[in-house]
């Protein structure tokens, strides 16, 4: 016969157990262990397979949560299309990575992809003499390289203006926003006149001091920060910022 809690009345099997929380975390220790060794598992397979996965993973968790994933088709034209694009602009990174290697090493350009598209950074160091928009032999070089690879592309270019945060005011360019936009103006100039890129695919802009890559707190980041940047433009990023070109017929 069971012996009874006196306090309680209760044998000691039937009092409520407090240890309950163990199973749910054991549960959950299981389900990410499970997801790790899934995740090492496919850690060697290619691009297409882990980008499955992942939306498979996604999918799982949106329901998981009560809300409802919309279908994945990997032969969507308009997906297919968005990865085509993705790979041509990652292609035109590499290409210009071999031809501008000795420019990367002498610290004169660099190249990133970013959510706009591809970026090429001429630093002012060998592209302009100080507080002028003239552009260097060296930097024209260069420019023309660039323009060489992205001829016969699609994709809108817009050249960018930046400069430090120091105030500039000559008698040819009363403010940092002036400066940037005419060293803009000056590659625009260049890729039309040398290059033949039609002037439609070509954008300006001047941002001066607005938009560094870093804090303007050193000698070593100011001169990072000046810089004109010849964006590539993605397809989705052409469509959503740059505005419509009108033809007749339209």
């Amino acid at each position: 016969m069971r012996k009874l809690d006196r306090r309680r009345g209760l044998s000691p099997d039937s009092r409520p157990s407090h240890d309950r929380w163990l199973v749910s975390y054991a549960d959950f220790v299981t389900l990410m262990f499970a997801f790790f060794t899934t995740m090492y598992a496919i850690s060697s397979v290619d691009a297409q397979k882990l980008d499955t996965m992942a939306e498979a993973l996604s999918v799982a968790f949106d329901q998981s949560s009560g809300a409802v994933a919309p279908p994945f088709d990997p032969t969507d034209p308009t997906l297919l299309e968005a990865a085509a694009r993705a790979r041509e602009l990652a292609g035109l990174r590499d290409q210009l990575a071999t031809h501008l290697a000795d420019d990367i090493d002498d610290d004169l350009v660099d190249l990133r992809l970013d959510g706009r598209g591809l970026v090429i950074s001429l630093h002012e160091a060998g592209a302009f003499a100080t507080a002028s928009a003239e552009l260097a032999p060296a930097a024209e070089t260069l420019i023309a390289t660039v323009g060489l690879a992205v001829r016969d592309l699609d994709n809108i270019v817009r050249v960018e203006g930046h400069t430090d945060d120091r105030p500039i005011y000559t008698e040819r360019y009363r403010s940092n926003w002036e400066l940037s936009t005419a060293r803009a103006t000056s590659v625009v100039t260049f890729l039309v006149e040398n290059m033949s890129i039609p002037s439609e695919r070509l954008a300006i802009a001047g941002y001066g001091e607005f938009r560094p890559l870093g804090p303007n707190d050193s000698d070593a980041n100011r001169a990072r920060n000046r810089r004109v940047d010849i964006v590539v433009l993605s397809t989705d990023t052409a469509r959503s910022e740059e505005p419509p070109v009108f033809s007749e017929g339209n």
